[in-house]
């Protein structure tokens, strides 16, 4: 069972603090601005297939722990590339109970609680002797109306809720739901690493794409960069308010139109070095900057993970599963190009994240606490846990504040770890703010509006919803 005072101090004047903090933002809305939420379940509204599919096949946190204690993907029902994917999702829902215990001491174990309780009133701790009762029990209630997707996130009180989007998606799944008169909130974000990443798989594709989408010609780098504004304001009239950027590192740059032009041909002939493709995205983030700065979208930068790290894991399956690994980031040096030339302006918004948490009091901090245009994203990925947060509140608040930051997102796949996560997020940060109170740091007073800017007002701001 949930303790209702998890994730708080473990006793004395903080923990009373914190206590009532929580209660007084606890039923505030969910703002989920950034993730990786299917907008095709909220287009067609079907429901989800069984508790395989919903609990375990899109959630890389679940697979990666499963497949890193000798569990193959196979067995997962993982789909492959070549579009197999013939494991019996009551067979993978029962190897999940068997090593459920691994997942002891993570947020994953905190999430999927949460869901279990809260969702499904299932209050006993998951293992082999229930696995069965458990997936009947959720596969059931899944059959019912008030599980389909719209339902969920209108009893999970979410008020907006941003998926992730390719520069060349056309977004139809997103078409669909306005045209059903749906009231709820989901909107894309554009991500242009698939037409920017000239190691991306497809790349040179992908750009003929953009061109034929935009009626651009993409063979010129005016005609390549008119074809990104083209998309942008074509996601924006769709409702977008974000542009998202996830490069290996924060490593931007500022050519002159000639040589940018020239190495945007290098590239796109194959005639490019390493070199010159690592150039030619830091080039494209301050670009990108710049049109944040004409059409007003929120720029975000996910920078620091490897991706696909396993090789023969990546050929086998593809992106994202679970095959991601963190690699230190220099902000410092790496942004000052970009910052240089947009980061006085006050029309951009710019949301730094990192997987290097030795960049918090070092780098970012002191970043975000001088550039107007600046704001340290939440814990993300390997640092979206209660220590993860912890620590980011504690090394960069004392630099940066709180108002260069942007309150909490999830930045998930699995729909129904929203809520978990929200709490979870909303817990540490009363559990701090209940300490600063305890240490007469600040204010009680103080500490109920911070609260309440951290939940839900900060990230409407940043995220201009």
């Amino acid at each position: 069972m949930l303790n209702e005072n998890r994730l708080f101090p473990a006793e004395g004047a903080a923990r009373a603090v914190a206590v009532k903090l929580y209660e007084a933002i606890r039923n505030l809305p969910i703002i989920s601005p950034h993730g990786h939420c299917d907008p095709r379940w909220f287009a067609e509204n079907g429901a989800f297939p069984n508790p395989t599919a919903l609990f375990i096949q899109p959630d890389h946190y679940i697979f990666r722990m499963l497949y890193s204690q000798g569990v193959s993907m196979e067995s997962l029902g993982i789909p492959q590339v070549d579009g197999k994917q013939s494991a019996d999702p009551r067979e993978v829902w029962r190897i999940f109970a068997k090593h459920y215990y691994l997942f002891r001491g993570t947020p994953t174990r905190l999430w999927i609680d949460y869901a279990f309780e809260k969702q499904f009133g299932l209050k006993k701790r998951l293992g082999p002797d229930n696995a069965d009762e458990y997936y009947d029990l959720i596969a059931k209630r899944l059959e019912t109306p008030e599980f389909r997707p719209r339902a969920l996130f209108e009893s999970f009180n979410i008020e907006v809720l941003s998926t992730t989007d390719t520069a060349i998606d056309t977004l139809d799944y997103h078409k669909a739901m306005r045209a059903s008169g749906w009231k709820g909130r989901v909107l894309p974000t554009f991500r242009p690493d698939s037409v920017i990443d000239a190691e991306y798989v497809g790349f040179v594709e992908n750009i003929e794409k953009l061109g034929a989408l935009s009626g651009e010609n993409v063979g010129t780098y005016k005609g390549y960069l008119n074809a990104l504004r083209n998309r942008r304001a074509f996601f924006k009239s769709m409702g977008a308010t974000a542009t998202d950027h996830g490069h290996l590192t924060a490593q931007t740059a500022d050519l002159s139109e000639q040589e940018a032009s020239a190495l945007y041909g290098r590239i796109l002939t194959g005639r490019a070095c390493s070199q010159d493709i690592e150039l030619f995205q830091a080039q494209m983030l301050t670009e990108m900057a710049g049109m944040s700065v004409e059409d007003g979208l929120t720029m975000q930068l996910h920078p620091g993970s490897v991706r696909n790290h396993n090789q023969k894991l990546f050929e086998k399956f593809g992106r994202d599963k679970g095959a991601d690994i963190p690699a230190p980031t220099d902000y410092v040096r790496g942004l000052r190009p970009l910052l240089n030339k947009y980061g006085n302006d006050s029309r951009l918004t710019f949301i730094l994240f990192t997987l290097d948490e030795t960049t918090y009091s070092r780098e970012l901090a002191p970043l975000a606490g001088h550039y107007p245009s600046l704001r340290l994203g939440p814990p993300w990925w390997f640092q979206d846990s209660p220590e993860g947060m912890m620590r980011f509140r504690e090394q960069a608040t004392e630099t940066a504040g709180f108002y260069n930051t942007v309150g909490f997102n999830d930045d998930t796949r699995a729909f129904l770890s929203i809520p978990a996560r929200h709490d979870v997020a909303r817990r540490i940060d009363c559990a701090f703010l209940g300490r600063l109170v305890a240490e007469h740091r600040l204010d009680e007073d103080e500490a109920f509006e911070v609260a309440r800017q951290l939940t839900v007002d900060l990230v409407k701001k940043a995220y201009k919803l």
